[in-house]
């Protein structure tokens, strides 16, 4: 390899290096664990192709005592700044085997294409394909055994945590418009959300052509003004005191309360802590108490 092609001409700290020979080098989120039984909550999991075209996907978690009947389905979206990780980190495996084992659901991991290699709004597009097809199950006819015969699809709830935040509220907002087929959704979890403030975002500029700044009302979600529309009863918001993100968490629950929307909204802020702190080290205090609302919320149906 020359050395112009080691040359980097774009750099995002802790999250992209982009060589002059168009490659990508992801500095975080690129470990992966693979499917099966978790030894600890006894939770299934396996992996399941959407779109063989695309590469959509998703990592689908079943607890120990679907043989009983029908269960909540949790749709599931995963963050990191629209261009890394995927439903496959250790993290994210480890947390979503625990909110199906405690909150006794099956999980939905969504898997979508990353920025810049597949520019925004891929993401989007794949979350919402993703929703389709689980709603492709509700009739009990779909491609996946697991969906049609544990998933109650009148008991539906989306979350996501940093850009999935995003993902997910932009998922539920495009459910309102176009209607998500045989789903009920009961309710959302936002986990240290992302959205953009009032200013223009430079790395979303650049994983997202289209990006029209901060009238770009899927990253600046707090200023649209049909946010009331949106079609979810609950919603329940996670913030930390130490997040980059948490007056961006702060603005979307004030946008929701101001404008007019139907639905009831609860943010609870976690003092001392930083962004995905429950993902970072899952075995601490905050973390429990976090993994324990989140399940609470879920067990509210």
């Amino acid at each position: 390899m020359d050395s112009a092609s080691n040359e980097v001409i774009q750099e995002f700290p802790r999250l992209l290096r982009i060589y002059k020979d168009g490659r990508v080098e992801r500095l975080l989120g690129t470990e992966t664990t693979p499917p099966g039984t978790d030894p600890a909550t006894k939770v299934q999991s396996k992996d399941v192709t959407i779109n063989p075209q695309t590469g959509v996907a998703a990592r689908l978690y079943l607890p120990p005592t679907a043989a009983a009947g029908k269960l909540p389905l949790l749709i599931y979206i995963h963050g990191g700044a629209f261009c890394i990780c995927t439903p496959y980190n250790p993290a994210y495996h480890h947390h979503l085997n625990a909110v199906s084992a405690a909150a006794n659901v099956v999980v939905v991991s969504v898997h979508y294409r990353l920025a810049p290699e597949d520019p925004l709004p891929a993401a989007y597009d794949d979350s919402w394909e993703a929703v389709k097809w689980a709603s492709s199950h509700s009739s009990g006819g779909g491609p996946e055994p697991w969906l049609n015969s544990h998933a109650d699809f009148g008991t539906v709830f989306f979350a996501g945590d940093s850009a999935g935040g995003n993902i997910a509220h932009n998922t539920a907002m495009r459910g309102s418009r176009e209607g998500l087929g045989g789903i009920t959704l009961k309710g959302m979890v936002l986990l240290h959300p992302y959205f953009g403030n009032d200013k223009r975002d430079e790395l979303v500029a650049f994983l997202y052509p289209t990006y029209e700044g901060v009238k770009d009302l899927k990253i600046h979600s707090p200023m649209d003004p049909k946010i009331s529309e949106l079609g979810c009863p609950r919603i329940l918001i996670f913030i930390s005191e130490k997040d980059f993100l948490r007056d961006r968490g702060c603005s979307y629950h004030e946008a929701l309360k101001k404008s007019g929307w139907k639905g009831k909204v609860d943010m609870v802020e976690f003092a001392g802590e930083d962004h995905v702190f429950h993902l970072l080290d899952p075995t601490k205090d905050n973390s429990k108490d976090l993994l324990k609302q989140f399940v609470a919320f879920l067990k509210q149906t």
